[in-house]
This record gives structure tokens, C-alpha cells and sequence, in this order.
């Protein structure tokens, strides 16, 4: 079960993922979490960095859907300024969304990849459905709700038990 958490790369942020690796590697989608992967939780628009970084993606041809757990209001106006489609109140680790995300970019699933925060939420999800995971370092992890938090905390006890079995090292984040 622990194994399922563990993502394929581990980055800091969505700004160290190495996009030519991913074109390489036959990837034309990203399905992204929003909240602390592409910006503060408390924050509702996209930064000037990561709209350079949104570009960079369409320039490379990659196809774009944001899959929330957060409520309509907060994920739309986020994500309809910037034209990307969305999928909100999206329940993940369940892969009725990831099921959904994967239509709307008209993608199998070996080409595409998840990237979020939460290894209880976004990789394991994404595993779920055969999907490549990369997790980001969370952004503002101190402005996180209590289910965030709560599932911090279940991560901790992952990790330890990860540690031990000698599937998780610390040196590798970032690769």
C-alpha cells in the first residue's frame, strides 16, 4: 500500500520539472493540482511566474487541466483567466476526475503526468490510474484547511514507515 504513495519524481517545484524530459518521454498532458502546487492556497490568481511557465507548456504543446479538490468558486477563478479547463470538487484520490481530466485533454494515461503536493491525494490518485506522478514541494504549507493538514499528518506516518523499508530517500527529492 505505502509504495502507492511514493511519486515517480520528486521536485521542488513545478518550476524544477524538467519539460523537455517529459516531451521526451512522449508526455502531451499535465493534469495539475492548484492549491500549494501552482500557487498559495490563499492566493486566487496566477502569479507573472507561473503564467511565463503556462506558456512555456502551450509553447511545447502540452495540454493543460487543473483537478481540485477545492470548491467551483475558488478553482474557476483561478483557472478561466488563463483559459485552462478545470474539474473542482474533484474527490482524489478517487479517479473519477483523473477518469474526467484525461477526456478533456483526449489522452491516454501513458501520456500524461500528475503533478500536486499531496502524496495522499495527487500521487496516489494519479497512481491509481497508471498515471506518471511528480511531486512539488507545498508552497504556503502553512495556509493549509484542515484536511490538508489532517492528510499531512497521515504523510508523516508514510514516510516513516517508506524510510524504513528503504523506499523513500531524502537525497533524491529534486530528481
Amino acid at each position: 500500500m505505502f509504495e502507492r504513495l511514493v511519486p515517480h519524481m520528486r521536485v521542488k517545484s513545478i518550476y524544477d520539472i524538467d519539460l523537455n524530459l517529459l516531451t521526451e518521454k512522449g508526455v502531451k498532458g499535465i493534469i495539475t493540482d492548484l492549491d500549494n502546487t501552482l500557487v498559495g492556497s490563499k492566493i486566487p490568481l496566477a502569479t507573472p511566474e507561473l503564467i511565463v511557465w503556462l506558456d512555456r507548456l502551450r509553447e511545447l504543446g502540452f495540454k493543460v487541466v487543473v483537478v481540485s479538490n477545492n470548491h467551483e468558486t475558488r478553482v474557476s477563478r483561478f483557472a478561466e483567466p488563463l483559459a485552462i479547463p478545470f474539474i473542482h470538487a474533484a474527490r482524489k484520490p478517487s479517479t473519477r476526475a483523473f477518469r474526467k481530466a484525461l477526456q478533456v485533454l483526449d489522452l491516454q494515461a501513458e501520456q500524461t503526468v500528475v503533478i500536486g503536493d499531496q502524496m495522499m491525494t495527487d500521487v496516489l490518485g494519479g497512481k491509481r490510474m497508471g498515471l506518471y506522478t511528480i511531486l512539488v514541494a507545498p508552497i504556503a504549507p502553512l495556509d493549509e484547511g484542515f484536511g490538508t493538514r489532517f492528510n499531512r499528518i497521515l504523510e508523516r506516518v508514510a514516510l516513516s514507515r517508506l524510510r524504513r523499508k528503504g523506499l523513500w530517500q531524502e537525497e533524491e527529492a529534486g530528481k
